[in-house]
């Protein structure tokens, strides 16, 4: 029998953990959660309850439905963002005294699924080029605030009709289409004319996303990805980085601290350099909460994702139209490691809905937008709440057997050390 007490004290840090088994993991990973909602492993130590959102403008995009495409426009000193819905790309300002969102075109096919985008500057314009796989692509000029499509009229440019992913590679526009890459002539946006160094690359597999990653332009397919090397028509060459593994949604596909990470079929996995020069490594980092995103993965149609780049945190949404959003999932995960799939910790979102979305560097301040199918265009990691709504954040750890699992123990006293960093109410409970 015990004559004094023992302290047994327990350091916040793991992150989320729901692939062991209740014993394995109050024995291994002490201070890990079994449940870990709304709060975010911190690189400064401990878990954070995650930031809110609200609305960018009260101003609700004109249309039914999802909100097809959005792009943050990247002009210093005001919030300006393009929302793209039933086809019809619209404009706003946020800092207008009354903002409104107003038209800037149509699409000469609405009958779209999702808008993607790219950013560049080739002249001295900042300009963001669409495409939507249905229609030509489209480019909106930020200096002059105009948007337009490109035509079949010009040399070669047939060949990016129904273009479904963009991507800036050397000084060069990659067009995604079916299993071709497109790209255009260097520094020049809509050159699709062979003379003039544009061209095509057949990657035999349907194309799902694509990356920049150090030197190379990483291609996704459904069951396989490849790299493209060189920079420019004369000199691109195609390898293969596997023929075993494939992306399975293109809008995962993100650079996380010098690691790529995309959702492939049996988790979220990283692509990243090895020792040997030219070699990647394509670690799975969700094998610890494989449990969790299954779940997540048996009832979203669609997924997608940002990353917050000060946190080093990739977020990935699991998105159903039909699901309200105060019960919307996701997965966060902040990565503690320079390299490797093994450096993640993980938590859970709850009450976060996001069918679209952008996150953007503007003069050093990172702007982060997110909408689904209500009408309204959202800035997330601003304020304590979800548009006025509370955020729920749970940690439970994982059932502690305290040293031996066999001896009887009595639990006189817990102490909690926090920084608070506002107004909050705390709960804790014992479940034995």
């Amino acid at each position: 029998m015990a004559t004094q007490w023992q302290t047994f004290p327990i350091q916040f840090g793991g992150g989320l953990i729901s692939n062991l088994s209740p014993l394995q993991h109050g024995m291994s990973n002490i201070g890990s959660a079994s449940i870990l909602q709304n709060f975010e492993p911190t690189l400064d130590g401990g878990y954070k309850k995650v930031l809110g959102y609200q609305k960018l403008a009260n101003a609700e995009v004109t249309g039914t439905g999802s909100i097809q495409g959005l792009a943050i426009i990247p002009e210093v000193g005001v919030e300006k963002a393009i929302a793209v819905r039933n086809g019809i790309y619209y404009e706003i300002n946020a800092n207008d005294a009354t903002p409104a969102w107003t038209s800037l075109g149509t699409a000469p096919d609405t009958n779209i699924t999702k808008v993607r985008k790219e950013n560049y500057t080739f002249t001295g314009t900042k300009k963001i080029v669409f495409v939507d796989g249905v229609n030509y692509p489209a480019y909106y000029d930020v200096t002059a605030g105009t948007l337009t499509y490109l035509t079949g009229s010009g040399t070669g440019n047939t060949s990016v009709e129904n273009a479904s992913f963009v991507l800036l590679y050397k000084s060069t526009l990659f067009f995604a289409v079916g299993t071709e890459l497109v790209f255009t002539a260097p520094y020049a946006d809509t050159d699709f004319n062979p003379a003039n160094g544009a061209g095509s690359i057949n990657v035999a597999s349907i194309i799902t996303g694509m990356a920049v990653y150090r030197n190379s332009l990483i291609v996704f397919c459904n069951d396989r990805i490849v790299q493209i090397s060189g920079s420019s028509a004369a000199d691109f060459t195609l390898n293969t980085v596997t023929d075993d593994i494939g992306c399975l949604e293109p809008d995962t596909i993100q650079e996380v601290g010098g690691d790529v990470m995309f959702l492939a079929p049996d988790g979220v996995r990283t692509l990243s350099s090895t020792e040997r020069i030219g070699d990647f490594g394509l670690d799975v980092t969700s094998r610890i909460i494989r449990p969790t995103l299954n779940k997540q993965k048996a009832t979203a149609t669609s997924f997608t994702s940002y990353v917050i780049r000060e946190k080093a945190q990739y977020r990935l949404f699991s998105y159903a139209s039909t699901e309200r959003a105060n019960v919307a999932k996701g997965v966060l995960a902040t990565k503690f490691i320079d390299q490797g799939g093994q450096g993640f910790q993980w938590a859970e979102l709850k009450g976060y809905k996001v069918y679209v979305c952008d996150s953007l560097l503007v003069n050093d301040i990172e702007l982060i937008y997110a909408a689904n199918e209500d009408g309204y265009v959202y800035r997330h990691e601003v304020g304590s709440n979800r548009d006025s709504n509370n955020i729920d954040a749970i940690f439970e750890s994982a059932y502690m057997p305290v040293n031996d699992p066999q001896v009887r123990k009595t639990f006189y006293k817990l102490d909690l050390y926090l920084k608070p960093e506002g107004l909050f109410t705390c709960s804790a409970s014992i479940k034995l």
